[in-house]
């Protein structure tokens, strides 16, 4: 079973950071993509950002470009996204998400995601 502990959501004004960490256990293959997708009020899910575990491979959705950063420490099984900028805009519902399949990770297609932390930005 593979389970999740994500940390680091809150609250933050327009232009303020905040750091996301999520840690994943029980993936039985050694390569996947492990990132982060969101949900807005009233708004489908959409992708985030994610990284390939073995080689380091990022996608980034289009609108955190520039803003988002992702890393991974493979030691601790540990995926961070720095959000800098922030915008209203990103207030969502942030899922640590695994995908397996490396070409659906680029559309963003998960297999897993986590429960979920909050992140609101007021302007």
């Amino acid at each position: 079973e593979v389970q999740f502990v994500e940390s680091g959501g809150g609250a933050v004004q327009a232009g303020g950071s905040l750091r996301l960490s999520c840690t994943a256990s029980g993936i039985t293959k050694n390569d996947y993509f492990i990132g982060w997708s969101r949900q807005a009020p009233g708004k489908e899910r959409e992708g985030v950002s994610c990284i390939r575990r073995s080689d380091g491979t990022i996608y980034h959705e289009d609108s955190v470009k520039g803003r988002f950063t992702i890393s991974i420490d493979k030691a601790k099984n540990t995926v961070y996204l720095q959000m800098n900028s922030l915008k209203s805009e990103d207030t969502a519902v942030y899922y640590c998400s695994v995908a397996l399949n490396p070409i659906l990770a680029s559309i963003f297609v998960y297999d897993y995601r986590g429960q979920g932390t909050q992140v609101i930005v007021s302007s």
